[in-house]
């Protein structure tokens, strides 16, 4: 059997294939350094090799999927990292200017909570009451799209909507 250390080029050209094409149908942009963006997906096979899953290469997963959710690529901060800093923390996905290069990248802070302030890694329960939602939920008015977090994302991941046709659901 292969050890994550055996990737190959074609493994890696093919990741960067799907990975590109799905970012650019829902609007997200890859990295345009191209050597860069193989380098992150390889440490994205490897942890996928590793812990069965795809960890963000740039973070320290725990071997527990439930605990390192938020961290599987595309990771929970992607968006807001986005909107505020036009990188992801990772730099593998940017914003558009990035793309471009209209902005230059940046330093992004890292968004996730230290592991003893973090959940206890296991799925939430069920009958969790819609009070003790963390965040606002953001409905895309177009698609019916839903998201929790801060603000709604600039581009809605589905239809492609802005920013301005989200509303607050819950």
């Amino acid at each position: 059997m292969n050890s994550p250390g055996d990737i190959t080029s074609d493994e890696v050209q093919s990741l960067f294939e799907r990975l590109k094409k799905e970012a650019e149908a829902s609007g997200y942009y890859l990295n345009p350094d191209g050597d860069f963006t193989k380098e992150l997906i390889r440490g994205l096979i490897f942890n996928q090799k590793r812990y069965g899953y795809g960890s963000c290469p740039c973070r320290l997963s725990e071997g527990d999927k439930w605990k390192d959710l938020d961290i599987i690529c595309p990771c929970d901060y992607r968006d807001p990292d986005l909107s505020e800093f036009g990188a992801c923390y990772c730099a593998l996905y940017v914003s558009k200017e990035v793309s471009k290069g209209e902005k230059s990248l940046a330093p992004v802070p890292e968004r996730r909570l230290a592991p003893d302030v973090k959940s206890t890694g296991k799925p939430p329960a069920s009958s969790a009451k819609m009070e003790a939602l963390t965040y606002p939920v953001w409905r895309c008015k177009v698609c019916g799209y839903l998201c929790a977090r801060n603000e709604p994302p600039d581009v809605c991941p589905i239809c492609k909507a802005v920013k301005e046709r989200f509303e607050r659901f819950l």
